[in-house]
């Protein structure tokens, strides 16, 4: 099947999402936000034939593989494995790798110097939600590609990601939401970050593999870490956007990353500054705003 580079991404990612968490989690479809593929792109995955739509309603619309589209994904994988170790690649970051977050330069700073440097350095991003935490982790991940694997700390067990991560073996490990990772996860991840040791022991399930990787991770609570976990981490607290930080940020993720003029990313960094602190509120307006334009987006969604 003739498939574009955005396309062939697209699938694999989501059977990368599919394979990697409870189907339990998705029994509606999942949401095109859910494995960061572009809507457009879906659509023609679904007209493909690749694709197909388990519910849809005016909140959600829920998608999943069809067979023949896991198929594809699947044969797809084959060419990707041999390509997907990055280990002894060398890792180049460019210097505006942080351009579209305002301030935290400190934080940009131990970021850059933790991701170059010889030896794992692992860092934790800490504070409560719309901080910017998930930006940065999305900024590696855009930056890095294939040499890093994202994580949510929620759907480790019962998906078998650690599976992944001694398949893939990433340089950079990045895990969001590292306060809901399990107990059994946890001590997995103990192991990873001290000596590059990933053991896990089930019942017709062992793995026993050697990882050298980063760690960068983002949690709202750091309360619920154990002590043996910080201190493995590099910590940095985050703090507030105040109004005008604000919306330099809404406007240059809404430019950079949603492809928004910047005359539409201004309007909308004004009409909704004030009223939230999460740049994904601002991403939600954007994308609905051509259906229902700037102002009955921001009145659906904030008021």
């Amino acid at each position: 099947m003739n498939l574009n580079q955005k396309q062939t991404d697209a699938l694999l990612k989501i059977l990368e999402y599919e394979q990697t968490h409870d189907p339990e989690d998705f029994s509606l479809g999942w949401r095109w936000s859910d494995v960061r593929a572009a809507p457009a792109t879906l659509n023609s995955l679904l007209l493909k034939g690749l694709l197909e739509e388990k519910f849809h309603s005016n909140s959600h619309r829920g998608l999943l593989l069809t067979d023949l589209g896991r198929e594809q994904a699947t044969l797809l994988t084959e060419p990707a494995k041999t390509c997907e170790k990055h280990q002894d690649e060398p890792l180049t970051l460019p210097n505006d790798i942080f351009e579209d977050i305002i301030g935290h330069e400190d934080v940009k700073e131990l970021l850059m110097a933790a991701l170059l440097a010889d030896k794992p350095v692992h860092v934790l991003l800490a504070g409560p939600p719309a901080l910017a935490k998930s930006l940065f982790l999305w900024d590696i991940e855009r930056m890095c590609g294939k040499q890093a694997l994202w994580l949510v700390g929620s759907a480790t067990s019962k998906a078998g990601l650690w599976d992944v991560v001694a398949e893939r073996e990433p340089q950079i490990l990045l895990i969001d939401e590292l306060d809901k990772m399990s107990a059994v996860d946890t001590a997995a991840l103990l192991s990873l970050m001290e000596g590059g040791r990933l053991v896990r022991a089930k019942k017709g399930r062992t793995l026993n593999a050697t990882v050298t990787t980063k760690v960068v991770a983002a949690t709202n609570r750091v309360a619920r870490l154990s002590p043996e976990l910080m201190s493995r981490f590099a910590m940095r607290m985050l703090r507030p956007y105040d109004t005008a930080q604000f919306h330099s940020v809404v406007k240059g993720v809404l430019v950079l990353r949603e492809g928004t003029s910047p005359e539409l990313a201004e309007e909308i960094a004004r009409k909704i500054s004030g009223d939230c602190q999460d740049v994904r509120d601002a991403v939600r307006v954007a994308r609905l705003s051509p259906q229902l334009g700037i102002d009955k987006a921001v009145r659906l969604l904030l008021n």
